[in-house]
């Protein structure tokens, strides 16, 4: 069975031009939605994947009606290709049925892994760079090692850990982690 998906990304866009593209192409079913290209959570989208079978084709205007991001894309072309669907993107000019079409599946494929692979230098170069100004990662401390030494100290003077965790406003387990954090740096508390 052939299926055709249109979607724009706002109610006020209309789906005319795609809705008759995909009937001109032979689609036997047509779904449209009116979502974000980027969210994921595409209500008709998701439905129309449960309905798809080996050899069914999916049909689009154009492969941004598909997904927003090339790992999209490719995730779902990914998807398409191991359960036996073809895909088609009229404007584009892709048939995953074809050599080509298949061909092309694979160059987006190798243009997604690059995509990825620059984003993680990105991440990593920047990273590197916020440390080389002497800027650390991860979430400010809860408490400064001056509060944490008063909690050890109150603890040492016979306070019980319930009583430290109410004056300091911390978490029990919070509490425990410092206990093992101070014990593995200094032997004073027993």
């Amino acid at each position: 069975m052939i299926f055709g998906y249109a979607r724009v990304s706002t109610k006020k866009q209309s789906l005319d031009m795609q809705w008759d593209e995909l009937k001109q192409y032979g689609c036997e079913e047509i779904v449209t939605e009116k979502e974000s290209g980027v969210k994921k959570d595409r209500v008709e989208l998701q439905s129309l994947l449960g309905k798809l079978r080996k050899g069914d084709t999916l049909v689009v205007y154009k492969l941004d009606r598909l997904g927003r991001t090339m790992h999209q894309l490719v995730n779902l072309l990914q998807e398409f290709h191991e359960k036996g669907i073809h895909f088609v993107s009229i404007k584009d000019g892709i048939d995953t049925s074809t050599t080509m079409g298949r061909f092309l599946f694979h160059i987006f494929g190798a243009m997604a892994e690059m995509e990825r692979e620059v984003i993680n230098e990105r991440v990593v170069s920047g990273v590197a760079a916020a440390k080389a100004r002497g800027r650390e990662g991860g979430r400010k401390k809860a408490h400064t090692p001056q509060q944490i030494e008063g909690m050890m100290e109150m603890l040492e003077a016979g306070k019980t850990k319930v009583e430290v965790c109410e004056m300091f406003d911390v978490a029990r387990a919070t509490l425990y982690r410092y206990i093992r954090e101070f014990e593995a740096n200094n032997t004073q508390l027993k």
